[in-house]
């Protein structure tokens, strides 16, 4: 009997032991071989323009990236290395930026054909590459497998990471549509060097190869995918070399706070289930806050204010507004301004100083001057440090004593209290990101969130709030939306939050509930 085996198979030597099968290099396209079309391609990128020719295309709108059809020669490499590929483990990657399939990282695997890609990716691709770009690429393997199955996604972002130069994507899809989601989206940006618009989507296809310089206009993402029996399939990693300089990063505004509303106990008699205004109650809602440090109210409005607020939130003109940018959130809110009667109506509750003592109650917290507190010690305390420090003073010098009544005075002067609030809007493709530059995460503050129209409302479909400490992706706190309850929850300066995407799942409600595919809530934060 005689059979035949291919080139790589693992072979049988006269030991009797097995011999590990070798790399199989694939060829890359002869594209990558002509000088004269790398010269050019060189030439297009520093002066941005575009080129194209045979099946490399470059575009630099809205920044410079490089596509290759047909990146790989061998259709039978190509094959093997998707099985390969696709018998890997994968892990499930899932925060505020993402949610996915990762494999390991690739740079040890010995399969034939994943070594192999490895082999030509940081070796020869490489080289060609720094002679492209004219800028040393060391020879550092970072590179991974990614799977994109429905609803998963990477939102916007731009790469930039100490040390990455380059970044590429190979695709290994079967036919794709740009209906299946999945695009590589590109963005344009504004003044402040922050994304805007998505201004190309580049839809992923067999044996094809994108790379673009990181920079810090760079942003994309990978859109949602939105096929149900379909994989997005890639092997994607980054080629490191010395950084392009990053710009100071754009610092935004931080949201202007207000006093509160001179409302008396009468707006919460009017408004609020009557269990939560009974003072036994709010002791034991107290004791059950001051050991978790959150808490969620449930049945908070009476039941006429609740129907009459999210019937308005739903029929109602609200001119709702996008507020982006895309790499911090994407979501819809209203001003106070122009809102129908009753959900102004609640705005002012929730910003009324008789709420400020309410919430004082419910927490513990010092949100008010008039809330119950107990300041004895720490003056005792510090009393005791200025008798000290003057104890050891040689000669005492006494303070005029109208400047001491004016210290006095303004040491016992109460703060303002003060909040910000939004009315917001979710859907389909709405979200909130972690960001090192958000300054009104730097404090201790209580966060409040009150739902409305989130009647069959379904995990799954994300529009949960995330509590996590900095620097960890473990959840510390998921707050699901829920109708007509009230969460509290007080966060430190190192806890941060965030909207988990909404994904297409969520537009199943069309079908199933009459209220459409949208919840809202208002999302207020108090400060001691």
């Amino acid at each position: 009997m005689t059979s035949k085996r291919r080139k790589n198979d693992t072979e049988t030597v006269g030991t009797g032991k097995k011999k590990d099968k070798r790399e199989e290099t694939p060829k890359i396209s002869e594209i990558t071989e002509d000088t004269d079309v790398r010269d050019r391609v060189k030439v297009a990128w520093l002066k941005k323009e575009h080129l194209s020719h045979g099946s490399i295309e470059l575009d630099c709108r809205p920044f410079p990236h490089c596509v290759i059809k047909n990146f790989i020669r061998n259709e039978g490499f190509l094959e093997n290395l998707e099985k390969e590929l696709l018998d890997l483990n994968f892990h499930e990657k899932s925060n505020d930026l993402y949610k996915f399939k990762q494999s390991d990282d690739l740079k040890k695997r010995k399969e034939a054909h994943i070594a192999g890609l490895r082999a030509v990716l940081f070796e020869r691709f490489r080289l060609w590459l720094s002679s492209v770009f004219a800028v040393e690429l060391e020879p550092v393997v970072d590179v991974s497998c990614a799977k994109y199955e429905y609803t998963d996604v990477l939102l916007c972002h731009d790469d930039e990471l100490e040390g990455r130069r380059i970044a590429f994507i190979l695709y290994l899809v079967r036919p794709w549509e740009s209906s299946d989601g999945g695009t590589l989206d590109l963005y344009s940006v504004d003044g402040n060097n922050q994304p805007k618009d998505i201004v190309k989507s580049l839809v992923p296809s067999w044996n094809t190869l994108i790379f673009f310089e990181v920079s810090p206009v760079s942003f994309h993402q990978v859109a949602e995918v939105l096929s149900k029996d379909k994989c997005r399939l890639s092997v994607s990693g980054w080629f490191h070399g010395r950084s392009l300089e990053r710009l100071p990063r754009y610092i935004e505004p931080a949201a202007p706070r207000s006093p509160h509303l001179p409302r008396d106990e009468e707006l919460l008699l009017e408004w609020i289930n009557p269990i939560y205004l009974d003072v036994a109650y709010q002791a034991q809602v107290q004791e059950e806050f001051e050991e978790s440090s959150e808490i969620l109210l449930k049945n908070f409005l009476k039941e006429d204010k609740f129907e009459q607020v999210n019937e308005a939130l739903k029929q109602s003109e609200i001119q709702w507004v996008k507020r982006g940018p895309p790499n911090k959130r994407s979501y819809r809110w209203a001003e106070q301004q122009g809102l129908p009667p009753c959900v102004s109506a609640c705005w002012e509750l929730l910003s009324s100083e008789a709420f400020f003592l309410l919430l004082s109650n419910f927490t513990g917290l010092k949100l008010h001057f008039m809330a119950a507190g107990d300041d004895t010690d720490e003056e005792e305390e510090e009393k005791d440090e200025e008798r000290a420090a003057g104890s050891t003073d040689p000669e005492p010098r006494a303070a005029p004593e109208r400047q001491k009544s004016e210290q006095e005075k303004s040491a016992k002067e109460p703060s303002t209290p003060l909040c910000r609030g939004e009315l917001r809007c979710w859907g389909h493709g709405d979200y909130t990101l972690i960001h090192d530059t958000n300054v009104d995460s730097m404090e201790f503050a209580l966060d409040l969130l009150l739902y409305f129209g989130c009647e069959g409302w379904q995990a799954d479909f994300g529009g949960f709030t995330s509590y996590i400490a900095s620097g960890e992706d473990e959840e510390l706190l998921t707050v699901s939306p829920e109708s007509n309850s009230v969460a509290l929850v007080y966060r430190d300066k190192e806890t941060l939050k965030f909207v988990k995407h909404v994904n297409h799942r969520s537009l199943e409600l069309e079908r199933s509930s009459p209220r459409g595919t949208s919840f809202y809530d208002f999302s207020f934060v108090y400060y001691e």
